[in-house]
């Protein structure tokens, strides 16, 4: 990795109580993405919680061709390295094609790899050339579509406070998280997207978990028999 990739990763994995990857599921527009990531850093950084700004410019695995997928590749990365710009952010975003990594890795700081591509030899060999860091999203099931077809996949929103209290729980170093500000409009993968305006109030009681939890601290288990 290059110099500014190492000090990224010792500086997320230092983090305190935690880093997070946050933003819209997608790149809507500039002015979306803009705004969100205005918002959302002026709430991370009054909470002291490290920020990596995640919007993606395709969600080419769709349930539908129909589906919104996104600005593309050149306008989306234009988009990214202005949030960079304007708000001192790194960012994150995905990748679908090897061919994707080189142009990816001059804009991002993290390259994500979608959870249905996680196991394609030859797209993470592209991204680890790049010398940056990358996260690998945990492989998925594919939900049913329905009968002639979907045009979108489905989410239970109310589960995301328990899987990130879970998480916190246990010690993890960082949290994904997809945010919106009206994410019953969002064209994507709305269903998935915690809403900004409970954002700040989540992330205060992941906080408060973090600080009283022993999840990072190993616990030495005494296997000697026990005897009254």
């Amino acid at each position: 990795m290059d110099a500014s990739s190492v000090a990224l990763y010792n500086q997320l994995k230092a983090a305190q109580p935690f880093f997070l990857l946050a933003g819209p599921n997608v790149i809507e527009s500039e002015e979306h993405v803009m705004k969100m990531a205005k918002h959302i850093k002026a709430i991370t950084t009054k909470l002291g919680v490290p920020l990596v700004f995640k919007s993606s410019f395709d969600k080419a695995n769709r349930t539908s061709s129909k589906s919104f997928r996104g600005p593309g590749l050149e306008e989306g990365l234009k988009i990214l390295e202005k949030v960079k710009a304007t708000y001192d952010l790194p960012v994150v975003t995905d990748v679908h094609e090897s061919c994707q990594c080189e142009a990816v890795g001059r804009v991002a700081d993290i390259i994500q790899i979608p959870a249905f591509l996680c196991r394609q030899t030859d797209l993470l060999v592209a991204a680890a050339k790049t010398g940056k860091n990358f996260n690998i999203k945990k492989g998925q099931l594919c939900a049913p579509s329905l009968d002639g077809g979907g045009v979108a996949s489905g989410g239970l929103r109310e589960l995301i406070p328990c899987i990130a209290r879970t998480s916190v729980a246990v010690g993890v170093d960082g949290i994904f998280m997809e945010v919106h500000d009206d994410p019953l409009n969002s064209p994507c993968d709305g269903p998935t997207q915690w809403p900004l305006r409970n954002f700040e109030e989540l992330l205060e009681e992941l906080i408060a978990i973090a600080r009283v939890t022993k999840g990072k601290k190993p616990l030495k288990i005494d296997l000697t028999p026990f005897k009254e």
